[in-house]
């Protein structure tokens, strides 16, 4: 035989992987554009849409509506019609291909998993396939509720910088798993450890957006300065319904990670006989659930809001990313799962 019916499982796996990069990218590139074509001119006025559940702020469409019930917002009893919505046919565009996307890389994820005879997380290049797939898939589900597609050039260029930097530099062909791997808590752990990931990811994007937002709302609420900046955040919600969002993912997200803490102290025990023994991964995985803590914390009782948040949640996903690529890549220990040689 020849062509792609002479491929193992593998080899089709890694060639779908590649296919959903190729499409991920025109999804980013798609998503690029939808920004570029949000600007709005400076002389008409906007206000920021609302996070559907996160912020009774008043949306464009509805701002017309407001006023005794008239369509138009002047005095001079002239009725107007509302101003359009706007389409975003490059958002719907960019979600369109996501998803296509995405359908190839649980395709290929599951190859992979199918030709290892086990779940697909057992090196470096697994975890990615399949925490970049959770990013995807909890972004696709989330905009059934919230409008996001304001984020998908960040997470999907993301998507595009992991996945493919993971398919370059740490594949591996699938081996047998090391004794201590052949636990139902690989399953379990990792999984969540993955879930958690994603819920960081997103609320990384939204602090982002967030710091952004403020920096323009602040220089359009001082009268010796114009707004200026990128033109599309006049589009987006207010900073304050970006950092609401970021906090509600980083809470979910963080019970996630300390069920992730507790689940790899039980199963350090079942393999090496003690919960905890200060090893490298542990210990930056117990710094992740200490700066997200600290985040949580300081919102809620110290009254860090604003931009100090945003940073921090920046910084727990920052570190989140050094504790999968330089500690697995770099640092000792017990937990030397990288699958590179």
């Amino acid at each position: 035989m020849t062509g792609i019916d002479a491929l193992p499982l593998d080899g089709i796996s890694l060639l779908l992987v590649w296919t959903a990069i190729a499409t991920y990218l025109l999804a980013f590139i798609a998503y690029t554009i939808d920004l570029a074509q949000r600007s709005v001119p400076a002389s008409t006025p906007q206000r920021e849409p609302a996070l559907v559940g996160a912020t009774a702020t008043m949306s464009p469409q509805n701002a017309g509506t407001q006023s005794g019930g008239t369509e138009s917002g002047g005095t001079d009893g002239v009725r107007t019609a509302p101003a359009p919505t706007p389409r975003l046919l490059w958002a719907r565009v960019g979600t369109s291909l996501a998803v296509l996307a995405f359908l190839f890389h649980v395709a290929g994820t599951i190859l992979r998993g199918i030709a290892a005879g086990r779940v697909p997380w057992a090196n470096m290049y697994e975890f990615a396939l399949t925490g970049t797939a959770l990013i995807v898939a909890v972004y696709l589900l989330v905009l059934r509720r919230y409008d996001l597609r304001f984020l998908g050039a960040f997470l999907i260029g993301m998507i595009v910088l992991l996945l493919g930097g993971a398919t370059i530099t740490f594949y591996v062909e699938v081996v047998p798993l090391m004794d201590p791997l052949k636990s139902v808590w690989l399953v379990i752990h990792v999984f969540v450890a993955s879930l958690a990931t994603a819920l960081f990811a997103i609320a990384c994007g939204l602090a982002v957006t967030q710091l952004m937002q403020t920096r323009r709302e602040r220089r359009a609420d001082t009268p010796s300065t114009r707004a200026d900046g990128p033109r599309f955040l006049a589009t987006l919600p207010t900073a304050d319904a970006l950092e609401a969002l970021a906090y509600r993912f980083v809470i979910v997200g963080f019970v996630f990670w300390t069920f992730t803490l507790i689940a790899g102290a039980i199963w350090a025990n079942d393999s090496w006989g003690r919960y905890w023994g200060f090893d490298t991964k542990e210990v930056w995985t117990f710094v992740i659930w200490v700066l997200y803590a600290g985040y949580i914390h300081a919102r809620a009782t110290r009254g860090w809001r604003g931009t100090r948040s945003a940073w921090l949640c920046i910084i727990g996903f920052l570190t989140v990313l050094f504790n999968f690529t330089i500690v697995n890549m770099f640092f000792k220990g017990l937990h030397a799962y990288s699958g590179l040689s």
